[in-house]
């Protein structure tokens, strides 16, 4: 069968203007009219009801991952309470000592989908040093996780041990700070940072992280401009206005430090030094001045004149 084009059809195309291909390009990121509605918490998350799946899982997924042989002993005794808090949501656990690994994976029994990412976490903070009793919180809806990898942002270990001591400081002082401020439960060890709570406070820790060991702010004046905002947050008045005038600007200071020349660099010359006189051929007569005095050292030869006025027997 023959084709014919629109236009032996007697049908013109219209020309597309570039307007329409950009107002085309971008036409599911309109605004919504609940994007600034005040009455809708675009954090909240509604919790799962298990009517919504009556079916179950289709097919098994399942997650694992390793942990250090020093944790070996803890999550041998803790796992017969991790093994029931998973067994409330219908999801198999496994503790392997052999391999060094755990696993966790769906049953016929699972209804939310979501649960077996919530398992993962769980098994991956556990591997990280947290205790089960708060790690199993992990499985609540409202409650996150975000584990924060900083061994790679500092070269010189040197200062990537006094930069990770900064978020710690000293008697832990900073780190309750930084858990009182953003709600959220902190661990730092090795080279990771683990942090549970909401998704507001995680990204709160996360850039305070990020921003310690990159040396660009310290977690100190990081905490400031929290406390600040806890209190612009209490006056309902200021809800709705910029309060970058209100918080503090700091900024960061080089001090340089005066380099102490101990030894002064020599001009440049191309011409090899000048030959130094022979030791060999110095005077053999030593004149030192001392007490006003010249005691003179003479050097007689082996052999010598004899006197012509002693007379040979």
């Amino acid at each position: 069968m023959e084709k014919h084009s629109d236009e032996e059809n007697g049908v013109e195309e219209e020309p597309r203007s570039l307007e329409q291909k950009e107002k085309r390009k971008g036409k599911h990121d309109k605004p919504k009219p609940w994007d600034d509605d005040p009455n809708i918490d675009h954090w909240k998350i509604d919790k799962f009801d298990p009517s919504w799946n009556d079916g179950g899982m289709l097919e098994v997924s399942s997650f694992s991952t390793l942990f250090p042989q020093y944790r070996e002993k803890y999550l041998q005794e803790a796992w017969p309470m991790v093994k029931s808090s998973l067994k409330e949501f219908g999801v198999a656990c496994e503790l392997n000592l052999v391999e060094g690994s755990m696993t966790v994976s769906t049953t016929r029994k699972t209804r939310d989908p979501y649960i077996i990412i919530k398992a993962r976490d769980l098994i991956k903070l556990l591997s990280r040093s947290i205790p089960a009793p708060q790690a199993i919180k992990i499985l609540d809806d409202e409650m996150q996780c975000d584990i924060i990898k900083i061994s790679g942002m500092v070269r010189n270990k040197e200062r990537f041990v006094k930069r990770r001591q900064h978020l710690v400081g000293p008697n832990s002082s900073t780190l309750k700070a930084l858990e009182i401020l953003t709600g959220c439960y902190i661990l730092v060890q090795g080279n990771t940072v683990a942090a549970m709570g909401s998704f507001k406070g995680l990204k709160q820790v996360r850039r305070i992280v990020e921003e310690c060991m990159l040396n660009k702010m310290h977690p100190v004046y990081n905490i400031k401009v929290l406390m600040m905002k806890k209190e612009l947050e209490k006056d309902p008045a200021l809800a709705q206005e910029n309060w970058d005038r209100f918080l503090p600007k700091f900024k960061k200071k080089n001090v340089k430090q005066k380099k102490v020349n101990t030894k002064q660099k020599k001009p440049y010359t191309p011409f090899p030094p000048p030959q130094q006189p022979s030791k060999v051929r110095e005077p053999l007569i030593n004149i030192s001045d001392r007490a006003g005095f010249l005691p003179l050292m003479y050097r007689f030869s082996s052999t010598h004149v004899p006197n012509n006025n002693k007379v040979n027997n």
